[in-house]
């Protein structure tokens, strides 16, 4: 038996894609808003939490980054 993970890679690769974009235009200053509470996505470094990324201060988005 074969499995199909072509629509499994297909959807991962919309959401990898998305994440980027959203990680590039905050990352610009520029206003996103959560999908889910609509409030504006900010950025989290590493020198405000242990746990840096972009999320919104419901904490219903979380993209978590790696700062180097």
């Amino acid at each position: 038996m074969k499995l199909d993970f072509s629509q499994l890679n297909k959807q991962t690769k919309k959401s990898f894609s998305d994440q980027h974009a959203v990680i590039k235009k905050v990352m610009q200053g520029k206003i996103v808003a959560c999908e889910q509470c609509q409030q504006p996505l900010v950025l989290i470094t590493p020198e405000q939490s242990e746990q840096p990324g972009i999320g919104c201060l419901k904490g219903c988005t979380f993209i978590s980054l790696e700062f180097g």
